[in-house]
């Protein structure tokens, strides 16, 4: 894997060696810390032949600039100083992080004219650090060849240079208000990149099972998790969730995470996520280009596992549930057939028309045990539902279907300040009867529009009157447009949303 910063907080000092980055306000202003590192002003005479203004995330470097003895000066607009807000300042570290190259030892001066970052700001742009130095290189082997040659011990060496991580310092006006702050930063960080992980391991890598095994690694948190078989879930009468696995010798589970944190008397809150390890859509099967991606189809479930992640680390004052539901949608003799109709968890048959409609299927199950069993206050599901979503949105927002508005505004207001942002669309009866069937209670598709508001409406039916929402995160979390801290094929999209949404309404 990438190597992963480390990164530290001091007080202001000129640092000696290594590259320097500084910030520079709107038109190109350096506070006076940043002036300090470069007491021959040679980013005062780059500004100009580089036509630098400062604009946010604009960069300048300077090689061995002159009066000092680092190797390099960069120097990162930040634009104006009064829009800087905590996604502004993820953005910075980001563009800190794409500037790095292979610097080993780097200083960060965070320092802007009369403005000296607080430690939640100075946080912020260490995780963004964070968050855009990842990569997934697992399964990559190199080797340096040298005039065609290849020399073992040479490219062992290499190997071991490169796989350095960079040693990077924060300097800032409290380090030890950045450091208090960074700890839970890197808590929810962490769960990011464990989601982006999950999303981006090969389908012959992490199956159901091995995805429950993932899960069961929190317990080294605190984290309480269960892992359901296909026995279990037969006896709870799971044939919705079960129908879809049938195809597969991989066999189902059903990993149930608990976090502890706040009262004992207090009714948790209840995350639930999709998770199809790979999805060939069954004998309704999908086309063969791009099919590949279908790898990613678990990225709900890998979002409710990151999010289950950040919360433990960070010691989230909340008693929250996390519920994924764990298949593969494989075909072979034993497959689910158009026509088919299975009993759910909560008693209401399902026809199966189409069996590439099959997360809403895993979900149907999923949802009725979280609400059954936890009697939750509310419940979020997470899914890489539909391709229509990603018609009505595009891929800079995921579909937000609810059934409070009260939840549905927060979950928006938590978008907007992490920049995962939501687009709420509805819900009604009209929709609702199309998923009426002759055969059975209802079918799991409706006609050829409205695709994604069809699916929330049969994932509606299985809530009861619990507060729930349902995001379609299909164009987020996989293969989404890279961004200033991501880069990844898996995005992690969610993690940082839900744990906002813990962290400003149901903490105690």
């Amino acid at each position: 894997m990438t190597s992963r910063p480390s990164i530290a907080f001091a007080k202001f000092a000129a640092p000696k060696k290594g590259s320097v980055f500084v910030l520079a306000a709107d038109g190109g202003a350096l506070g006076d810390a940043a002036k300090a590192c470069d007491p021959a002003g040679a980013l005062a005479r780059a500004f100009p032949v580089a036509d630098f203004s400062g604009k946010f995330a604009g960069t300048v470097e300077v090689l061995a600039p002159e009066g000092t003895s680092v190797d390099r000066l960069v120097a990162i607009g930040a634009g104006k100083v009064a829009s800087l807000d905590d996604y502004a300042w993820l953005k910075l570290g980001g563009a800190v992080a794409a500037a790095l190259r292979k610097a080993a030892e780097v200083a960060v001066v965070l320092d802007l004219p009369e403005f000296q970052p607080d430690g939640s700001q100075a946080a912020n742009l260490a995780a963004g650090i964070l968050l855009r130095s990842y990569g997934f290189d697992k399964y990559k082997t190199r080797k340096d060849k040298e005039d065609g040659q290849s020399d073992a011990k040479g490219s062992e060496a290499k190997k071991a240079e490169a796989a350095k991580p960079a040693k990077i310092t924060i300097h800032c006006a409290d380090p030890s208000a950045a450091k208090k702050a960074f700890a839970g930063e890197e808590a929810v960080i962490d769960g990011v990149l464990l989601a982006r992980d999950l999303v981006n391991e090969p389908a012959n890598a992490l199956g159901p099972v091995e995805f429950a095994a993932r899960a069961k690694e929190l317990e080294a948190l605190g984290v309480e998790v269960e892992v359901l078989t296909e026995k279990e879930m037969k006896k709870l009468g799971m044939g919705s969730l079960l129908g879809v696995a049938q195809g597969s010798p991989r066999g189902a589970r059903l990993a149930v995470m608990q976090w502890k944190g706040g009262k004992a008397k207090d009714a948790p809150i209840a995350f639930i996520g999709k998770g199809v390890t790979f999805d060939t859509g069954g004998n309704s099967m999908k086309p063969a280009s791009g099919m590949e991606d279908m790898k990613g189809d678990m990225g709900g479930a890998a979002a409710v596992t990151g999010l289950i992640h950040a919360l433990a680390a960070r010691k989230a004052k909340a008693n929250v549930v996390g519920v994924i539901g764990l298949v593969e949608n494989a075909v072979d003799g034993h497959a689910q057939r158009p026509g088919d109709i299975v009993t759910s968890m909560s008693g209401q048959t399902i026809e199966v028309l189409n069996t590439d409609a099959e997360g809403r299927l895993v979900l149907a199950d999923a949802l009725w045990y979280a609400n059954d069993r936890f009697k939750p206050k509310f419940m979020v599901n997470l899914a890489t539902l539909t391709g229509a979503i990603m018609v009505a949105l595009g891929q800079h927002y995921a579909g937000l279907f609810s059934n409070n508005d009260e939840l549905a505004s927060r979950l928006t207001g938590a978008g907007q300040a992490t920049q995962e942002r939501l687009w709420r669309m509805p819900l009604g009866a009209e929709y609702d009867k199309l998923i009426d069937s002759k055969n059975a209670d209802m079918k799991n598709i409706g006609g050829r529009y409205g695709g994604a508001i069809i699916a929330a409406q049969f994932l509606q039916r299985f809530v009861k009157d619990t507060p729930w929402a349902h995001l379609d995160i299909a164009g987020t979390a996989m293969g989404a447009p890279a961004s200033e801290i991501n880069q990844s094929w898996g995005s992690g999209f969610g993690v940082r949303l839900l744990d906002r949404l813990v962290r400003d309404h149901y903490e105690g």
